[in-house]
């Protein structure tokens, strides 16, 4: 299984286990809609929270050092985005996520 794969289930399966396996130490999510940034533990605490459920999960693109990744993401305040993500790999792990988004009706 891809670090893609694993990722996108955890997050689906609220995995915690395996998000902070997964995530390096130094992560970092720029989410370029808003401008925030969020950390390794935010992460993890949001994915925990069900508030990120994606569907139709396409992986665009994957090699050791990056991973683009394509969903529809419905929040819990009704919210839906198309979402693409860029991921870059460190030593097997995450250490990068930057995201751009576009709101559905």
């Amino acid at each position: 299984m891809s670090v893609l794969e694993k990722y996108i289930s955890a997050i689906k399966n609220k995995d915690e286990a395996t998000l902070n396996n997964l995530l390096h130490d130094d992560f970092k999510f720029i989410m370029h809609k808003s401008g925030n940034s969020l950390s390794k533990n935010d992460v993890i605490k949001w994915a925990m929270s069900g508030d990120i459920n994606q569907e139709k999960d396409r992986i665009v693109y994957e090699n050791d050092e990056v991973g683009v990744h394509h969903s529809f993401v419905t929040f819990n305040d009704g919210n839906k985005e198309a979402v693409m993500a860029v991921y870059k790999y460190k030593d097997g792990r995450i250490i990068s996520l930057e995201t751009g988004a576009t709101k559905l009706s």
